[in-house]
């Protein structure tokens, strides 16, 4: 029971990571839409002609008014000019959505100060709809409208409970329903930046030393962000080959990460029911809704690719399928493919798709799957060469290394025999001997991974066994002590790890050979969509920190990551490397 407690424990913390991880994206992308400087250049420009025009037009329509009514225009004109200036040199301050609240107080003192519901600068709350809706999205947009309409309220409430309530109640209506026009023609062009954003990303490969099967769970992380920000979309893709019948299925469930970029094999009945969907719909999208007075809302609509239309599909297939998997709405489009056929899903219980997400979804989908599959292809080609390749550099091994290794092995027991039982290098041949002896196990064990090939996947546990191995051989031939932590879940393919444990191989190497520590520490995790490996070793006086190391350089490099060298703690020297996964 306190195991299985853990573990649960464990899944709700993995959990709660994911579903953070997706909230600080959807904030970074939510600042990426109002860091254009163009956009806010122009927008700081136009508000500057606005108050400008806004002082004009007081000054010539308005002589009467008081000194004190006034000082909204010229305090707005010197806010205008310094979000300008701000602006020009690209400062954060102009790109922040505090801007266009402030534009918001500015227009209800000039508003009030002006007449209140007879006052024709109301129209100037425009900007500030027509600001935040195109920089900032819907959500944004529908604030500011609100906010909009009580300030302008607020602001001849006093003088609307006689006969101007009529005019405050037209104004503000049309203030609300053209705002409401606005914040839905701003959406569409965030929605279109959000759209171009993602194909950018799905056109951009992973570096294919992480595989085809890690690009494409990139891909399925991606969609499943862009349709459900908050995490609350899952998506599945299931594959059968057309020549071997084998089906797989890739899982990204709502809030959680994957836990291994492979596909699972299903068996062939299964995958019939996700496959059995006409093929001849572009798109299918399926939505129940709560509400017994829309029914037309509700049911299976499907987009022909042959005439362009969405006609409703009638039938219990799709409502058994939607029960199937656990959703309140679902689109579904198929893969171009030529070696397989497949079908894409993304599943929501809490949030109904539309049309344009369908299509989009086609798409996506028509644009990267394709290209994925030619990859694989040229991958399988590349294998087959590559064996072939192994086969000879492990000859090559056999030949070059272990031979030489070999004839040095009974170099030394030819020696250890000539020396006497006192003779005080016998414990250092014994030692050569032993060491050499391992390095041919070495050897031969690496020449025969070359001439077989890796596995497909290393589990946490077994690239943490080969890093405590590693570990116990610095200890057992230079006395260094090396203390292994692997934090978390590791799910890496066979060229990921063998690149991980070669940057460790060298990491110890330079510890051993230019330190003189006695002790020093490995430190593995993934994190954030990075996997961070951490060598640090003890302070022994001799240290530098105007070095990096060149070989673990570049192969943090050409994965896509990067090392640096920091002082660790007590003094000693900390190796840093990050790879993006």
């Amino acid at each position: 029971m306190q195991g299985q407690e853990t573990q649960e424990t464990g899944q709700q913390e993995a959990q709660g990571k994911a579903i953070k991880g997706k909230a600080r994206e959807t904030a970074a992308f939510d600042a990426a839409l109002g860091a254009d400087a163009g956009d806010a250049r122009r927008v700081a420009r136009m508000r500057l002609v606005l108050a400008l025009s806004a002082l004009l037009a007081a000054s010539v329509d308005l002589p009467q008014l008081g000194d004190t009514a006034w000082l909204p225009f010229f305090g707005y004109v010197v806010h205008s000019l310094v979000v300008c200036i701000h602006a020009e040199r690209e400062a954060p301050l102009s790109q922040s959505r505090l801007i266009h609240w402030l534009d918001l107080g500015w227009y209800t003192l000039i508003v009030l100060l002006t007449g209140g519901v007879h006052s024709a600068f109301f129209l100037f709350f425009f900007f500030a709809i027509l600001v935040a809706s195109f920089r900032w999205g819907f959500e944004e947009g529908a604030r500011v409208t609100l906010a909009s309409v009580a300030l302008y309220a607020a602001s001849g409430i006093d003088t609307a409970l006689d006969e101007n309530l009529p005019r405050l109640l037209v104004r503000a209506t049309f203030l609300l329903a053209l705002g409401y026009m606005i914040v839905h023609w701003g959406r569409s062009k965030v929605e279109l930046r959000r759209r171009l954003a993602l194909l950018h990303a799905v056109s951009q490969l992973s570096n294919p030393r992480f595989g085809v099967d890690h690009t494409v769970t990139g891909i399925l992380q991606k969609l499943q962000h862009f349709y459900g920000p908050h995490g609350t979309s899952s998506c599945l893709l299931v594959l059968r080959d057309k020549d071997s019948g084998a089906c797989t299925l890739r899982t990204l469930r709502a809030g959680e990460r994957p836990a291994s970029p492979q596909a699972a094999n299903i068996v062939p009945e299964a995958a019939a029911l996700l496959l059995a969907l006409p093929a001849q719909d572009k798109a299918l999208l399926y939505r129940s809704t709560p509400w017994a007075a829309l029914p037309s809302r509700a049911g299976a609509w499907a987009h022909d690719a042959r005439t362009g239309r969405w006609t409703r599909r009638h039938g219990v297939a799709c409502e058994g399928l939607a029960q199937l998997l656990e959703a309140r709405s679902f689109i579904t489009v198929p893969l171009p493919l030529c070696r397989s056929e497949g079908r894409l899903y993304l599943l929501s219980r809490t949030t109904e798709f539309r049309r344009s997400d369908a299509l989009f979804l086609a798409q996506v989908g028509a644009q990267a799957f394709p290209v994925i599959e030619n990859i694989e292809l040229l991958d399988r080609m590349a294998s087959d060469a590559a064996s072939q390749e192994r086969q000879r550099i492990a000859l090559d091994l056999h030949d070059t290394a272990i031979q030489p290794y070999i004839g040095l092995k009974m170099g030394l027991a030819a020696l250890r025999n000539k020396a006497a039982a006192d003779n005080p290098l016998v414990e250092d041949l014994d030692r050569l001997q032993e060491m050499a002896t391992q390095v041919i196990g070495d050897l031969r064990r690496y020449a025969g991974a070359v001439r077989n090939g890796a596995g497909r996947t290393h589990p946490g546990h077994v690239v943490s066994a080969l890093l405590r191995q590693q570990a116990g051989r610095v200890r057992e031939f230079y006395g260094i002590d090396i203390a292994v932590r692997v934090e978390g879940e590791l799910q890496v393919n066979d060229r990921l790890a063998a690149e991980v444990l070669q940057i460790v191989r060298e990491g110890l190497a330079n510890i051993c050979k230019h330190t003189l520590a006695h002790c020093g520490a490995i430190r593995l995790e993934c994190a954030d969509g990075l996997l961070k490996l951490q060598i640090d070793n003890e302070a022994d006086g001799n240290q530098s920190l105007e070095f990096l190391p060149r070989s673990i350089s570049e192969r943090a490099g050409a994965l896509g990551g990067r090392a640096r060298v920091r002082r660790g703690d007590g003094g000693g020297t900390s190796v840093q490397v990050e790879i993006p996964m």
